[in-house]
């Protein structure tokens, strides 16, 4: 099946510019990840969208996916439970607030517990 490239440009104005390359958001450079000092993680809970079941977020991460990916495995490691990244959160099951608060401060991150 051929690549539907055309999809990601969709509402783009043509242009007359030879020169002209179109870059997507996939082309843009993420962001370098920030010294764990100088981030501010939010740890909170919540229940929407999984049927009542607990969840905890870490939220606040700004930084190379890849390395919020090594963070999201270690503090799974840590727990001892399963977890996910998604959209720029860390989801851990569970309700485990204060034992990342206290991973996280650990590892030099500045952390704050949310509800």
């Amino acid at each position: 099946m051929a690549q539907q490239d055309w999809k990601d440009r969709l509402g783009v104005v043509y242009s007359t510019n030879p020169d002209f390359q179109y870059q997507t958001a996939l082309d843009a450079p993420e962001a370098d990840t920030l010294a764990p000092e100088k981030q501010r993680l939010v740890v909170r809970i919540d229940r929407r969208r999984r049927a009542g079941k607990q969840v905890t977020l870490v939220d606040g991460f700004v930084g190379r996916a890849a390395d919020l990916a090594a963070l999201a495995k270690t503090l799974k490691t840590k727990c001892g439970v399963g977890g996910t990244v998604e959209e720029g959160q860390i989801l851990i099951q569970g309700d485990l607030r204060d034992k990342l608060v206290t991973l996280l401060s650990g590892m030099g991150y500045q952390v704050k517990r949310g509800n």
